[in-house]
């Protein structure tokens, strides 16, 4: 077995286990840890979860987004592309076809290009920000930068070998591999927020939307 063979095969199904069940471990235990004790007279409101998550996934919902426009701006774009390309790229769904004949549409490919380039430029701007913003500064570490690393490689790697920019096969074996890196990374590192957002999310709504009314930060 060649190393293409290798890395779209068995290790492939291996990253995939690792991502499931370390997704689901880290899930499990969210829940564990997050229930509290009985109330005599219990706070928690499901409107105000509702709302927080509402307000978290649209666009300059919450006051922290409006205070800072281009952050937000460009972390939606992110997010959206990050969320798109994996799934709706042309070369991933033949790839799911060729392996399950299971064929869903497809975004064209200007647009997945576009879309690419838009995920780099935003990598360069965190990476920015994480060294010249002070609020960034203070609560960077080395492994964020590693964690920027990995999230971008998977989408570069892609790029260039679909346009084969430089060697195809080791490109694409990079690109392969790169990707099953960051999926093994997302349970056991800050991109777990991926799995938590809409737990955290509600669970502060809800614990602060009727006691306190708190305005939704």
């Amino acid at each position: 077995m060649d190393l293409y063979a290798w890395v779209r095969g068995p290790l492939a199904w291996v990253a995939i286990m690792v991502f499931c069940l370390g997704s689901l471990h880290r899930l499990l235990s969210l829940f564990v840890i997050g229930k509290g004790e009985p109330m005599l007279y219990p706070g928690r409101s499901v409107k105000g979860g509702v709302r927080s998550i509402l307000r978290g996934v649209l666009p300059f919902g919450t006051a922290y987004m409006r205070k800072r426009p281009l952050f937000t701006i460009t972390a939606f774009v992110f997010h959206v592309c990050i969320l798109i390309l994996p799934v709706f790229v042309l070369a991933h769904t033949l790839s799911w076809y060729e392996s399950w004949r299971i064929l869903w549409w497809s975004i064209p490919e200007s647009l997945a290009d576009v879309m690419t380039i838009l995920v780099v430029l935003c990598c360069l701007f965190f990476l920015g920000r994480r060294l010249l913003v002070a609020e960034a500064r203070q609560v960077t570490r080395a492994t964020d930068f590693l964690i920027l690393t990995i999230t971008v490689l998977p989408f570069l790697t892609g790029f260039l070998a679909y346009h084969q920019w430089g060697p195809y096969k080791p490109m694409l074996i990079l690109h392969i591999l790169t990707g099953e890196i960051l999926l093994v990374t997302v349970p056991f590192s800050r991109l777990r927020h991926m799995l938590f957002f809409v737990f955290t999310r509600g669970y502060m709504g809800a614990e602060y939307g009727r006691l306190h009314d708190s305005r939704d930060w």
